[in-house]
């Protein structure tokens, strides 16, 4: 495979200090048009659906795809195109809304621990547990509903973070270990074009699903967000599961570079389809002469 996009700039380093200003949402990696962001989604997509055959038949590794962005960054959109090619049966999506009375009552990270994806698969996060550092970094207050170590029982969250931080890393590690490849994604919307896709929701009636008033009341915490997010980044991007920051402000784009990146990086993996044994080989033959003959 060629990548049709070069997305070492939305890398982010193990070890950088991530700030967002100084990540162009609107950037789009010398892709110039609609047109051929779609032609290079199309491609990635067929190929993606040739990788994904090749990961289930090998049996060898699972694939995690996590998604985190703020509201209307384009997550669903960039899951329905990306996966569009993919067979269905071989693909979970995981939506991490806000947790259950049984899920407070428990660490945060038994919560995806239960859904990691079985060898072959392919398991979608759309959002996840790094919600633990983000909303409820910018409204402590919903940490009184979660178990929490003693130390934080006070109010007193000073190191909480980095302790999550610290768990999480340990956690994915412990996942790729045993052979979960994890791909992480930031799609990066600025707040102009936010607003401009919220007013898009508002005034056509068919999207007033789409939208919620917490949608307006989270966005008035904008730069808490900003510098939750760059504090995340900055802590969790490690060699073996680092984040990517993908421009949203060009929905064309994200679909395409999203594509592309997931793509290269099964490819990476350098899978094969089982070899066939040599009694499956005479088995293969037998059957072969049998039908020939009818």
């Amino acid at each position: 495979m060629t990548h049709r996009i070069d997305h070492t700039p939305f890398l982010v380093p193990p070890g950088s200090r991530v700030c967002l200003a100084d990540h162009d949402p609107g950037a789009t990696a010398g892709i110039h048009s609609k047109k051929e962001a779609r032609k290079a989604l199309l491609e990635d997509v067929t190929y993606l659906a040739e990788m994904q055959r090749l990961l289930w038949a090998s049996d060898q590794v699972a694939v995690l795809i996590i998604f985190q962005a703020l509201d209307a960054a384009g997550k669903d959109g960039a899951i329905r195109h990306v996966m569009s090619g993919v067979n269905p049966q071989g693909v979970d999506v995981y939506s991490f809304k806000a947790p259950t009375d049984e899920e407070r009552l428990r660490p945060f990270l038994w919560r995806p621990a239960r859904v990691m994806p079985a060898r072959g698969r392919i398991a979608i996060f759309n959002r996840s547990y790094y919600e633990e550092v983000l909303v409820v970094r910018v409204h402590p207050e919903w940490l009184e509903q979660q178990w929490l170590p003693p130390e934080y029982r006070d109010g007193n969250l000073d190191g909480l973070w980095q302790r999550r931080f610290d768990e999480i890393n340990a956690f994915e590690q412990l996942m790729i270990e045993n052979g979960i490849v994890i791909i992480k994604f930031f799609l990066n919307v600025s707040r102009k074009e936010q607003r401009k896709r919220f007013l898009e929701r508002l005034d056509n009636p068919e999207k007033h699903w789409k939208f919620s008033a917490s949608d307006i009341a989270e966005r008035r915490h904008w730069d808490e967000y900003m510098h939750a997010y760059g504090e995340m980044l900055s802590h969790t991007s490690t060699a073996a599961a680092p984040w990517y920051i993908i421009p949203a402000d060009h929905k064309w784009f994200t679909r395409a570079c999203v594509a592309d990146i997931i793509a290269g990086r099964i490819e990476d993996l350098d899978l094969a389809y089982p070899e066939v044994t040599d009694a499956e080989r005479s088995e293969l033959a037998a059957a072969r002469k049998e039908l020939n003959a009818e």
